[in-house]
């Protein structure tokens, strides 16, 4: 296992709420993509042994309970009387006790309530509420269907709306952290290799671990682990969203493949699948959290919108490993990684560009981040950072390669940008070329 790397102020900001806690009570809701580390994040701030962890997984209630109540009474030192068979009653047991004694619950996968008994929520509600006042408990609830999480504590209609008295989430490695990853576990590395980690895992923790923990650590080595027999990469994307999705998942496979190749229009996407997906496209946006809508950079309408997907490691097992499958099928791994390797520089060059997206959001320097193109989709802006107290914008060309940088024509783009927005009057504008060389500037 790796050393715990990053998340300072996460981890203060956990510290200071506990803290906090031991005088007025804190219910803390922790977001975030699956396997980017929420877990270790609580247990680092607070070490293991210290804490009631409850894991929510798709057992009865009375199961879960009973798994509940025995770590409470080896946590605490405790015998319950009784076998609680409702989470109402062990929770309400747990916030007396805190009354007297403070008291850190961490309740991870909190959303999976929902599939066990969606009244769990209204239970917690009532006990909250009533006892909150006199409490001394540090409530933490994490999940990783952040749509889903957040539409239980702010939707105005849901019982635990308004009752979390803190928000954090918990976003993948940024670009600085992963370069001090690459630095520790090998400092010759190349920023091929640096950009082989991030376009691969885009900063997932557990997968960013599971790499470093057997010497992944180049571009070459990063693609043995994947395309090889048993490997975990292979299998984890299919097994959490067939869960997901349940048994419409291979509609909902075919949509993400055409939005990993490149196919990012829902027409595009229609022609791809053979089928109108307009619900799903909603659904693998509002409920599952895995694609979002994007625009053009003050775009007037919203007809020119393109589906994205969030995270890296989907766009890359949707691009590779799902399409393929017939390959991974028979074990044709050195195959798999010859037309890999026939294709990286086009998946890489668009991975580049969220790098720069990534690491321009790490510095803070400007106040809107964005990317242009035009309705015909024959001219497109790989990146523009605005900066709406200075007054200035600089307009990005993106390429693996700085001689493949085309200042001119990014200029001529530029103009077009400016004569069909009619923003940025009176703004300092800049053009600027981008490529792996200034990965770690």
């Amino acid at each position: 296992m790796i050393k715990f790397f990053g998340r300072k102020n996460e981890l203060s900001l956990l510290r200071e709420t506990e803290a906090l806690s031991h005088s007025v009570a804190q219910f803390t809701v922790l977001s975030g993509n699956r396997r980017i580390g929420k877990t270790s994040l609580v247990k680092e701030a607070y070490g293991y042994d210290k804490i009631l962890y409850f894991f929510v997984s798709k057992k009865s209630e009375a199961n879960l309970c009973d798994i509940f109540q025995h770590e409470v009474e080896a946590k605490l030192g405790l015998t319950i009387l009784g076998k609680a068979e409702r989470f109402e009653s062990l929770f309400e047991y747990i916030m007396q006790y805190s009354k007297t004694h403070s008291i850190t619950l961490f309740i991870d996968e909190f959303q999976v309530f929902q599939k066990v008994d969606s009244s769990i929520y209204s239970d917690i509600q009532k006990i909250w509420d009533i006892y909150k006042d006199e409490a001394h408990i540090n409530l933490i609830v994490a999940g990783s269907n952040r749509t889903m999480l957040m539409r239980l504590f702010e939707g105005s209609t849901e019982p635990l709306f308004g009752r979390q008295t803190r928000s954090i989430r918990l976003r993948p490695f940024c670009p600085s952290t992963l370069k001090e990853i690459m630095d520790t576990y090998n400092p010759k590395h190349s920023n091929d290799d640096l950009l082989a980690l991030y376009s691969v895992t885009g900063g997932v923790a557990r997968y960013v671990e599971l790499l470093m923990d057997v010497g992944a650590v180049t571009k070459r080595k990063i693609y043995d682990e994947i395309f090889r027999e048993h490997s975990m990469f292979i299998v984890d994307g299919r097994n959490h969203l067939i869960e997901e999705f349940g048994k419409d998942y291979g509609l909902y496979f075919s949509i993400l493949t055409a939005i990993a190749t490149g196919h990012y229009e829902r027409s595009q996407i229609e022609d791809m699948v053979g089928a109108g997906v307009g619900g799903q496209l909603a659904a693998l946006e509002d409920v599952y959290g895995i694609i979002s809508k994007h625009q053009p950079l003050f775009a007037a309408s919203k007809k020119n919108t393109k589906y994205m997907l969030h995270d890296n490691f989907y766009v890359f097992w949707f691009r590779y490993i799902f399409k393929y499958n017939y390959m991974v099928e028979i074990g044709a791994w050195q195959k798999l990684k010859e037309l890999v390797d026939s294709d990286y520089e086009t998946f890489t060059g668009k991975r580049l560009e969220q790098y720069f997206y990534d690491k321009l959001v790490e510095k803070q320097q400007y106040t809107r981040l964005g990317q242009w193109w035009s309705r015909n989709g024959e001219t497109d802006i790989d990146l523009i950072a605005i900066d709406e107290i200075e007054h200035s914008a600089v307009f990005y060309e993106i390429k693996r390669k700085k001689k493949d940088v085309n200042l001119t024509l990014l200029e001529q783009r530029t103009d077009e940008f400016l004569n069909a927005t009619h923003q940025l009057k009176d703004y300092t504008i800049t053009v600027q070329g981008l490529s792996m060389e200034d990965m770690t500037v």
